[in-house]
């Protein structure tokens, strides 16, 4: 009977964890587009910048790297995906390209 509890608990606890992560996930989608993300960039199509999938596959495990990806993208620049450069986001909050760059990173 105790090990029916805990496999309850487990199973209750894996299914509000995976609406949590869906509900991160809409909302940092949402986010990206309200911030204007979304017209130069695409989960998995290259527009005018790199799909969110090719950025997560290159910064893959690497330790920082959402602190070093908000960074670029406060500041802007260009060579790291090609010649045509990224506009500089001062606009967005710290917390809110954190919040963006760490779904982008999970995708």
């Amino acid at each position: 009977m105790k090990k029916m509890k805990v496999l309850l608990l487990a199973a209750g606890t894996a299914v509000l964890s995976l609406g949590v992560v869906a509900n991160v996930s809409a909302d940092s989608a949402a986010l990206a587009t309200k911030s204007g993300c979304m017209a130069c960039h695409q989960v998995e199509t290259k527009i005018v910048g790199p799909a969110y999938k090719e950025v997560a596959a290159k910064y893959k495990g690497q330790e920082g790297a959402v602190d070093t990806l908000a960074a670029k993208v406060k500041a802007g620049g260009s060579g790291a995906w090609g010649q045509i450069p990224m506009p500089p986001n001062a606009h967005i909050s710290d917390e809110d390209i954190k919040a963006i760059v760490t779904w982008i990173l999970a995708l």
